[in-house]
C-alpha cells in the first residue's frame, strides 16, 4: 500500500495529509492529531497500521499550516482552538466524500487529546457522513454543548493512570446522547508508552470502526 500526500482546501488554507486506502476497503478513518503533534506522530501512525491491516484506508491530517504550527509551538494559540481545528476537519470530510475512491466509504474519525474535541465538533456538522468517532486520551470536554448534538456512535479510550482526563471523559460521557463507551487501558498513562497500551488502544478502535450497525445507529434519535 502506498502512502499519497494530499492538500485539502480548508478555511482559506491548505492542510496537508497522508493517505492510504487498501484494495477493497471496507471504510476509511480520519486522524486528527492533538496539541503539539502532527500527522507523523508515531502513535497515531502505530494505530493506523493496524487499521489498515483489518481493511480500513487512513487519513492522516496535520489540521494546522506550517507557519501555524511554527507559531503554536512557542505560543500555543491555535492548539486549543476547537473551532478552529473542527472547520478543518469538516473540510477534509468533505474533501473525501467529494473523492471517488473514498466518496462511498463508510467513514469514521480518530482524534488524540485535543484533536478528538475537533472529532467530535466535524461528526456534530457532518451527521450523515460520519459513520463513528473513537478518542484516544482525548479531550472530548473541550467541545462543550457540541456533545449533545454528536449522531454518530463514540469511542473514548482513555488510560487507566491518566487520572484528570479519565475523569474528563466520564463527566463528557454524560452529555452523549448516541451509543457510547468508555474503554480504559489499565496501567496506561497519557501517551499510552506502557508495554501492550498502544496495541490496546489500536484493537479497540479497530473494533470500534469495524462494529456492524454503526451506520444505522448515526441516524437514531436521542433519548
Amino acid at each position: 500500500m502506498n502512502s499519497e500526500e494530499v492538500s485539502i482546501p480548508a478555511d482559506g488554507s491548505v492542510i496537508v495529509g497522508d493517505l492510504v486506502i487498501p484494495a477493497q476497503a471496507a471504510g476509511v478513518v480520519l486522524f486528527a492529531h492533538g496539541s503539539g503533534s502532527s500527522r507523523h506522530s508515531p502513535r497515531n501512525r502505530a494505530v493506523a497500521a493496524t487499521l489498515r491491516q483489518a481493511g480500513l484506508g487512513t487519513l492522516l491530517l496535520d489540521l494546522l499550516t506550517e507557519p501555524e504550527e511554527r507559531v503554536d509551538a512557542v505560543t500555543g494559540q491555535h492548539r486549543f482552538d476547537i473551532g478552529l481545528l473542527g472547520r478543518r476537519l469538516v473540510s477534509a470530510v468533505d474533501w473525501l466524500g467529494d473523492r471517488p475512491a473514498t466518496a462511498e466509504l463508510p467513514l469514521g474519525l480518530f482524534g488524540a487529546s485535543t484533536g478528538a474535541a475537533a472529532a467530535l465538533v466535524a461528526a456534530a456538522e457532518r451527521p450523515g457522513r460520519v459513520r463513528s468517532v473513537v478518542s484516544r486520551g482525548g479531550r472530548p470536554d473541550l467541545a462543550g454543548e457540541v456533545l449533545s448534538r454528536v449522531r454518530s456512535p463514540v469511542l473514548l479510550i482513555v488510560g487507566g493512570a491518566d487520572r484528570e482526563v479519565l475523569r474528563l471523559n466520564q463527566e463528557a460521557a454524560e452529555h452523549l446522547r448516541v451509543p457510547h463507551g468508555l474503554h480504559v487501558v489499565p496501567g496506561a498513562t497519557h501517551l499510552f508508552a506502557e508495554p501492550g497500551a498502544l496495541e490496546a488502544v489500536a484493537d479497540a478502535a479497530c473494533q470500534w470502526f469495524l462494529r456492524p450497525g454503526h451506520g444505522e445507529e448515526r441516524h437514531r434519535n436521542p433519548p
